[in-house]
């Protein structure tokens, strides 16, 4: 009987506390190659990122009108940071982000514009594009609580300007697009030549035939973290990718950009400069995480001493200390996974985007350079 309720004790407190861990995990499915009526049926407003990433299968499908009705209630309901006294106290003693509704960042605000300017452009409706880009630079300069302009959003925009006729605000967008290059760190600097050439083109006056083609590449990549508790400027974070970037590219015909500009942003979403709230939440969360991993400890060594007192008193034959030894050993070593997921930061994103874009005017994309050969999955967008 006693051997019996501590196995009973051992495999819920297991449980309790792998739970604790395992309801972090997202479902990645995707709805690629079904009809836009069951992707439609698949959209839950209440799940934010699989809403975006919903939206993201449908417009890759050409459900553009899918797109165009939810994509533009997404972006209203998910927009805005709404403060809860209670929600955001309890945020500092449970895994981050659990109750806690995701806002859409800054590039995410921008990308969802773009798609359902782009959704527009596909139906042949030009004015409503237009609308939806003009809409575009208000998500980029309104200080909201997620705020900053994308290099990625910028070239999209000013392809999609053109396409839909307006050089003049095609060239507000290369002109941006082209002093942005202090900020991206060195590393867009072929981009930046190809935006300073298209100013250059638009003010000489010169037209192409050609439109413009637009290609996503790859799947934006899984995001890990690390603690790093010195030498970092984000909380106590260290946030890599599981996966390289591709580098800028730069032709004759188009340019290749990746998105390692909205992993920056999702990196620093703990700095104190970016958002104070988010930094002193991680410190505050920082002792009770260390304190939740101590209770397996604490626990693990409560059930060896007591099965094996319990089984010296009974004068048993060691089965029950036995068994204890080996399920307090199981409960210590749980240890690291309950302050891991305890302190987990919110890295939360939408994450059906690609890797990287190319922007071209080559009629089919084994003539365009920067896109040839990159032995990747390819999705024309435009």
């Amino acid at each position: 009987m006693i051997r019996n309720d501590s196995r009973c004790v051992i495999a819920l407190v297991l449980g309790l506390l792998i739970g604790l861990v395992s309801c972090q995990t997202r479902d990645g499915r995707t709805l690629q190659g079904l009809p836009c009526s069951e992707i439609e049926r698949q959209i839950n407003f209440s799940d934010r990122i699989d809403t975006l990433n919903r939206l993201a299968d449908a417009f890759a499908e050409r459900c553009y009108d899918t797109v165009i009705v939810h994509g533009q209630k997404a972006r209203s309901e998910y927009r805005h940071k709404i403060f809860s006294l209670m929600k955001e106290t309890g945020n500092v003693f449970i895994p981050e982000g659990s109750f806690i509704d995701y806002v859409l960042e800054s590039y995410e605000r921008g990308y969802l514009s773009l798609l359902l300017a782009a959704s527009y452009v596909n139906v042949q409706k030009p004015e409503e594009a237009k609308v939806e880009l003009r809409q575009l630079d208000h998500e980029l300069f309104t200080p909201l609580y997620n705020y900053g302009e994308d290099p990625v959003n910028l070239l999209l925009s000013a392809v999609l300007w053109e396409q839909v006729g307006d050089v003049n605000e095609a060239r507000v967008d290369w002109l941006r697009l082209r002093d942005l290059s202090v900020l991206w760190k060195g590393r867009q600097d072929e981009v930046q030549v190809f935006a300073a050439k298209q100013v250059d083109r638009i003010d000489e006056g010169q037209r192409f035939s050609e439109q413009w083609h637009v290609y996503g590449i790859g799947r934006f990549p899984e995001l890990t973290w690390d603690l790093q508790f010195f030498g970092s400027t984000n909380g106590y974070f260290s946030v890599k990718t599981n996966g390289e970037f591709s580098p800028a590219c730069r032709s004759d015909t188009g340019a290749r950009l990746s998105t390692r500009s909205w992993f920056d942003k999702v990196a620093i979403r703990h700095s104190h400069g970016y958002h104070p709230l988010m930094n002193v939440q991680a410190w505050i969360r920082l002792p009770f995480g260390l304190t939740y991993s101590l209770i397996p400890l604490a626990a693990g060594a409560g059930v060896m001493v007591g099965g094996c007192m319990l089984d010296a008193a009974g004068d048993g034959k060691g089965a029950l200390c036995q068994l204890s030894v080996i399920g307090g050993v199981a409960l210590m070593r749980t240890a690291p996974v309950v302050m891991e997921g305890a302190l987990r930061p919110d890295l939360r994103h939408w994450e059906h985007v690609p890797a990287a874009f190319v922007v071209t005017r080559a009629s089919k994309p084994e003539l365009e350079p920067c896109l040839a050969k990159l032995g990747t999955a390819v999705q024309q967008l435009l």
